[in-house]
């Protein structure tokens, strides 16, 4: 009978990743890939080869999330994560409301655009 205890069995673990980029609205690119475990969210947009098919992105500039919650860089990824990178705003929220109530006016926009016969007022 042997007393040698049998080798550990190493299992390689990888992380399926799905970066998502839009470069334009109602532009959408998404890449699939494989990382070994432990690896960083800058290790994943190295990976996915982002900065070779949009040269004008910054690294360092770069607003970045997983899953809607914002992280940086250095972020450790977990299996099944969707990287997000974000682009800036165009136009502030706030004044293109302003902008939109301003050339609907005020009986065309908001809640109370449709009124019920016989209704009270706000209601």
């Amino acid at each position: 009978m042997s007393t040698a205890m049998p080798e550990p069995v190493v299992v390689e673990v990888r992380l399926g990743i799905t970066l998502v980029y839009s470069p334009l609205p109602r532009q959408v690119r998404v890449w699939s890939i494989a990382l070994e475990a432990g690896a960083t969210l800058g290790e994943a947009l190295e990976c996915c080869g982002l900065f070779e098919e949009f040269p004008d992105l910054e690294k360092n500039c770069l607003q970045l999330g997983v899953w809607g919650r914002k992280v940086r860089m250095g972020h450790v990824l977990q299996d099944r994560d969707r990287i997000e990178i974000y682009r800036p705003l165009q136009v502030d929220p706030k004044t293109a409301r302003r902008e939109r109530f301003t050339r609907q006016g005020m009986k065309s926009a908001g809640l109370f655009t449709t009124k019920r016969p016989g209704a009270k007022a706000g209601y």
